[in-house]
């Protein structure tokens, strides 16, 4: 009898879902959903698909790596989606993060600073149907002036601070996603309302730096 490989993954992606998801503290239907109907496999390399749905980062070549599947339903859970945002991504890498997110919001920019992955990243997610997504190869520590402001910013690469351009181009009543930090990261909650800016913990990550200048 032949493997049905679609139907394996398929299995594995209700585990993860069950063991990794909502047997902590991922609650938001929609972010459950969209991770169901997201294949991870495509945007990793095949040799890396008996790995999958593990919840652990994988590489996906130029020294970054695809986050972990808890990671990308947290930080998906707390964008508190509506489903009308704009959004802007910093760090597309292979597009999984950007795929879960077309399924939760009206528009997303995603900027890759890597012209390899940048161009990788926008033929998977042109062939698995996200077009509502809109990759930009470019430096995120510019963000993105022309599409701005922006109901919630996330970012998939940790800074040592929050550049302040981002800050400028999250809406009022925008919400902003990051890790943060160097040797020691923390995944922060910003919240802008007006001229005040809140920020929240959530807990302790690790990502691959965020890089100035794009390649």
């Amino acid at each position: 009898m032949a493997i049905d490989k679609k139907e394996i993954m398929k299995q594995q992606r209700e585990r993860m879902i069950r063991e990794h998801l909502t047997s902590r503290d991922i609650t938001d239907q929609r972010v459950i959903d969209a991770m169901r109907e997201t294949e991870r496999e495509l945007f990793i390399q095949e040799k890396y698909f008996v790995d999958a749905y593990g919840d652990h980062p994988l590489p996906i070549g130029h020294g970054q790596t695809i986050s972990q599947p808890y990671i990308v339903a947290l930080m998906s859970q707390l964008c508190e989606f509506t489903g009308e945002e704009k959004v802007l991504e910093i760090g597309c890498g292979s597009g999984y993060q950007a795929a879960i997110l077309s399924k939760l919001a009206k528009q997303i920019f995603s900027i890759e600073r890597i012209e390899a992955l940048a161009n990788k990243a926008e033929q998977i997610l042109s062939d698995t149907g996200c077009s509502n997504v809109n990759v930009i190869h470019g430096d995120g520590f510019d963000g993105y002036p022309a599409a701005a402001p922006f109901d919630v910013i996330l970012l998939t690469a940790a800074p040592d601070r929050i550049p302040q351009k981002l800050i400028d181009e999250l809406a009022d009543e925008g919400r902003l996603i990051a890790p943060v930090g160097e040797s020691v990261q923390k995944l922060v909650k910003i919240t802008k309302k007006g001229d005040n800016i809140h920020t929240e913990i959530i807990t302790y990550v690790r990502f691959v730096p965020m890089v100035k200048g794009s390649n």
